[in-house]
């Protein structure tokens, strides 16, 4: 019989922010507390696929021009409800959107910015892969006037909080406020009540291995690679045989909650990295929706977040939706590569690549 005592989410956020004013951690939690309930019906939603209406393409597109989702939008209405509704939260920025909101209640005094991405790893959603929603809560820097885009724009080192929530077979929210990493999982017979919904912490210090034999990352993008990423790649793929000595094995999921939830559970590292494709861009993924808030959960669980050559939360973004290089996980590794980018004509395999693929070898 299993004696551990249950600590649901509320109970873990109190010891989470005692070391706060009384005021700011009541704020902090009830804030965090709205998240999870917004993120709960989403699972509902996401749950029932299909046969809520949540398949399929949107008659609209994002900021960024790209095709929406069913569930994208859901989603994303579903979480501006909630940030709306919360008396704490002074303005929320979303992915699918090009400016920020402002609340029309609480847009002057309310202390917390949220950013989200309502739904990542979307295209994902008719294959039943997992997906999932990452947010950050941010100070509002001007508090006592309405929060612009400017006042969005912070380094990640400033969040007070971050995490996500994995859309798999069961519902898990991954939570830091800066003391550490957590796990929740959403109980879903609580759904069938009147009452909010129940988040059970199933693991409270959650730590990146340092080492580890396993990457993720599009090797279909291998020929844009800068040649950093191209000679760290090349010497995981050459395996014991190679100047690694040890075998490696390649991840790829296209989601990028379910990239980072498999390194919070057995370490690893996940590349996006910068390639030239499209040159004047320097990355694919969005630094405020993406890569700072995993950057955060990252780095308090022990690993390592960076975009090859600087830690992703020393970045001040330019604008709401710039994106960046990400590179992220288990310690060793990340600064192994991060090694790679500061001297990148050292040992470069680059002829490797000009003559086989990562998985073909030549004939003898």
């Amino acid at each position: 019989m299993n004696t551990t005592p249950v600590v649901e989410l509320t109970e873990a956020l109190a010891l989470n922010l005692s070391g706060l004013p009384a005021d700011a951690a009541q704020a902090l939690s009830e804030t965090l507390l709205t998240i999870a309930q917004a993120c709960a019906a989403i699972s509902e939603v996401a749950a029932q696929g299909a046969l809520a209406g949540a398949h399929g393409l949107a008659s609209s597109s994002n900021s960024q021009g790209e095709d929406q989702k069913k569930l994208d939008v859901m989603a994303d209405d579903v979480l501006s409800a909630a940030m709306a509704a919360c008396p704490h939260v002074a303005g929320w920025a979303s992915e699918e959107h090009e400016m920020p909101f402002v609340s029309d209640e609480h847009g002057n005094q309310g202390r917390y910015l949220v950013v989200f991405d309502p739904l990542d790893g979307s295209s994902n959603i008719e294959a039943n892969i997992s997906v999932g929603t990452i947010f950050s809560v941010l100070p509002h820097p001007y508090r006592g006037t309405t929060p612009g885009e400017m006042g969005f724009l912070q380094p990640g080192q400033q969040q007070v909080a971050a995490g996500y929530v994995l859309y798999g077979p069961c519902t898990v929210m991954v939570l830091t406020c800066r003391q550490g990493v957590q796990m929740f999982t959403l109980d879903r017979s609580s759904l069938r009540g009147e009452g909010p919904a129940r988040w059970v912490l199933t693991q409270s210090e959650v730590r990146i291995p340092v080492a580890t034999r396993e990457f993720a990352i599009n090797a279909s993008n291998q020929r844009f690679w800068e040649k950093p990423v191209q000679r760290y790649v090349a010497e995981c793929i050459a395996g014991e045989s190679g100047p690694r000595h040890k075998d490696f094995n390649m991840r790829w999921v296209a989601s990028m909650v379910a990239e980072v939830h498999r390194i919070m559970t057995r370490g690893g590292v996940f590349m996006y990295p910068r390639d030239e494709r499209e040159p004047r861009k320097a990355g694919r993924l969005r630094h405020m929706y993406e890569a700072s808030p995993m950057a955060l959960l990252v780095e308090q669980a022990g690993g390592r977040a960076v975009n090859g050559t600087h830690d992703l939360l020393e970045v001040v973004p330019d604008t709401l939706h710039q994106r960046v290089p990400v590179l992220l996980g288990s310690k060793e590794e990340i600064d192994r590569i991060v090694s790679y980018h500061a001297d990148p004509h050292e040992n470069v395999s680059w002829q490797l690549f000009k003559t086989r693929s990562l998985f073909v070898q030549p004939q003898a």
